[in-house]
């Protein structure tokens, strides 16, 4: 034991500096390194052995986190916009949210009598007048739809409006909206049309109403926007991916403003039925608004979902300069791989925990400032508490931490959840007020952090962070903040 004390309390006079140990060395990089000599034999070993150890004990002390202070590297929300099962109004939107009122029910899209699963999170009554001319409306693949319409909301949001960006270097100006599968009616009906009628009648919008980078395009197309424009697919990571690549893409300076997000339209019969054939769907058509139970004992699958979440980033700088409405602040974001399992996650969260880590350091956050979680919390068996054992392996104390699930109400919008979600995040931000996790009648026991069960509550965010974890064991997580000058 003396041997201990005795080797650390030197270590400890090395590394903050004695006065006997200042005479004798020099100040490196707030440590004091001995000076060099040319003695030889147990004095030289015995000065390489503490130096050594003094760099081994410096590489072991965490660096005080660092948040970015260059305006043209902080990174701003200026804009939002939504379509989801609540409607097309962010403020409605979170409203609803905040009531607790499921958005999930019986699927009248098409018939689904004889499916094992029939409901759904289901858009009705989807208008996009105004964003939209009557003819492509009639065209476009709903994904389309869906991303065109959230797009532009957000743009206007941020009043970015036609005129305005008509007098902007739109070269300057990116998109990046992806989806995990893309224009699927379009190929449902394309596929239907080859078999049925031969080639002929395949529809020359099967291609590119299909692929995944469309709805990026569309948008540019629309609004001139010449900037970094492609989409990312990495399932039901995918708007989370696109928030940290589009961050990235300001930081290095390859654009100014960047419109980001995702969308996603699966709820026709082969995307219900795909996921019915993964075994990853609730069955519990009796009750379809109790179905999405995130953490709950009773839980048996999540609940397929649909709509576009889209943000609009910008640097500080650009912010400023043009007078925008600033609303949150984007801190910063990680992606890894659980390099695993197609569709399980990995069962000590190692994936999951290591993106939580990397995406504080990259946001210069420690663990103790975050006191909100929005969770990917899909309702299923593994994944729920997956995440939650990441979760306590990063926070080792979540008294202070509040975490729901918002697929609980509107259901699991796959490539567009984490921009439903982000959305839900910054809106807890600036309302002060989270929105609860429905379905919450019998608790995992191993879930001990407060799920905001059942009823919305009141709570002051300082940093939230937003997961979203995909097919392929793609893991995301971005952290937001309010917006301090």
């Amino acid at each position: 034991m003396e041997a201990i004390v005795g080797s650390a309390c030197s270590t400890s006079a090395l590394l903050f500096g004695s006065k006997e140990l200042v005479s004798k060395g020099i100040h490196y990089n707030g440590l004091v390194r001995p000076f060099e000599t040319k003695q030889t034999g147990y004095i030289r070993a015995k000065s390489v052995w503490k130096s050594r150890q003094v760099r081994a004990m410096a590489s072991q002390i965490p660096a005080a986190p660092k948040r970015e202070k260059d305006p043209k590297k902080r990174i701003v929300i200026t804009g939002m916009g939504v379509v989801s099962v609540f409607g097309n109004d962010v403020d409605s939107f979170y409203n609803r949210l905040l009531e607790g009122g499921s958005g999930v029910s019986l699927i009248d899209r098409f018939d689904a009598s004889s499916f094992p699963v029939r409901f759904a999170g289901q858009i009705r009554n989807f208008s996009s007048e105004g964003y939209i001319d009557g003819k492509n409306d009639r065209r476009l693949d709903d994904c389309l739809r869906y991303c065109l319409v959230a797009g532009k909301k957000a743009l206007e949001d941020a009043n970015l409006g036609t005129e305005v960006l008509e007098s902007m270097d739109r070269s300057r100006i990116g998109v990046i909206v992806g989806t995990g599968m893309g224009g699927q009616t379009t190929f449902s009906n394309g596929l239907e049309s080859l078999i049925l009628k031969g080639y002929k009648k395949v529809t020359p919008f099967f291609v590119p109403y299909t692929i995944t980078n469309m709805g990026s395009a569309l948008i540019a197309i629309d609004t001139g926007l010449m900037g970094p424009n492609y989409s990312i697919s990495t399932a039901c990571a995918t708007a989370n991916y696109c928030f940290y690549a589009a961050a990235n893409h300001i930081r290095r300076g390859d654009a100014d403003i960047m419109v980001v997000g995702g969308a996603e339209a699966p709820v026709i019969p082969i995307g219900v039925a795909g996921f019915i054939a993964c075994r990853a769907l609730s069955q519990r058509n009796g009750e379809p608004q109790k179905a999405s139970r995130p953490w709950d004992t009773d839980r048996d699958g999540f609940v397929i979902g649909e709509g576009s979440g889209v943000l609009i980033m910008e640097s500080l700088e650009s912010a400023m300069k043009r007078g925008a409405n600033i609303i949150a602040e984007y801190l910063g974001g990680a992606v890894t791989c659980d390099a695993h399992h197609m569709t399980d996650p990995r069962k000590d969260g190692l994936g999951v925990s290591s993106c939580i880590t990397k995406s504080l350091e990259d946001a210069g956050v420690s663990p103790e400032e975050v006191n909100y979680i929005n969770a990917h919390a899909t309702s299923t068996l593994a994944g729920d508490l997956a995440e939650v054992n990441a979760i306590k392996n990063v926070f080792k104390n979540t008294s202070e931490i509040k975490m729901n699930g918002t697929k609980s109400i509107i259901g699991h919008g796959l490539g567009a959840a984490g921009g439903l979600e982000a959305i839900a995040t910054i809106k807890a931000i600036t309302t002060g007020w989270l929105h609860p996790t429905i379905n919450q009648d019998n608790l995992e026991s191993e879930v001990t952090i407060d799920t905001v069960p059942n009823v919305k509550k009141q709570h002051e965010v300082h940093v939230g962070i937003s997961n979203s974890f995909g097919f392929g064991g793609h893991n995301s997580v971005v952290v937001f903040a309010p917006f301090k000058p």
